[in-house]
């Protein structure tokens, strides 16, 4: 089942990853970087992933989006990527 993993500086601009694993709820796993920079690299994103127990999908690259804040001008960055439990988790 492929799942939608996400990577965005949004909750007071630190970096964070989670993993929108469908359905109403929004308790969905996250992984906080407590960090506002520098932007996760990608084996900091892949080792965050693995600890949620998800892996980035074959082929699957990730892609950024600006998003207005409204707020002083601050632009938050979101990037997306297609994941897969491993070992069959969910």
């Amino acid at each position: 089942m492929k799942c939608s993993a996400r990577l965005t500086n949004s909750f007071c601009g630190e970096w964070e990853v989670y993993v929108v694993t469908g359905g109403m709820s929004l308790d969905w796993p996250e992984h906080p970087f407590e960090r506002t920079g520098p932007v996760p690299t990608l084996q900091e994103r892949v080792e965050a992933l693995a600890l949620l127990g998800y892996r980035v999908a074959d082929n699957a690259e990730w892609e950024w989006q600006e998003l207005p804040s409204g707020v002083m001008d601050r632009v938050e960055l979101l990037a997306s990527v297609d994941v897969e439990p491993m070992g069959g988790a969910a």
